[in-house]
C-alpha cells in the first residue's frame, strides 16, 4: 500500500477552536437569541380584531 491512499488533512483549520470556546460561542448567540426573544415577547400587540363574516 502506498501513503498516496491516505488523505492528507488539509481540510483542518489554522487553529482549531476548543470545545470550550465553541460552547461560549453557542451560549453567547442563545442568549442574544433569547434577549431578542425576550424583547419581542414583551412589546405591546394590538388587540386582533373582530371578524365581520357571517359563516
Amino acid at each position: 500500500m502506498s501513503q498516496e491512499a491516505v488523505p492528507e488533512q488539509a481540510t483542518v483549520p489554522a487553529q482549531p477552536r476548543g470545545l470550550l470556546q465553541q460552547m461560549e460561542e453557542l451560549m453567547a448567540a442563545l442568549n442574544a437569541d433569547l434577549s431578542q426573544l425576550d424583547a419581542d415577547l414583551s412589546t405591546p400587540r394590538p388587540a386582533p380584531a373582530e371578524r365581520t363574516d357571517s359563516a
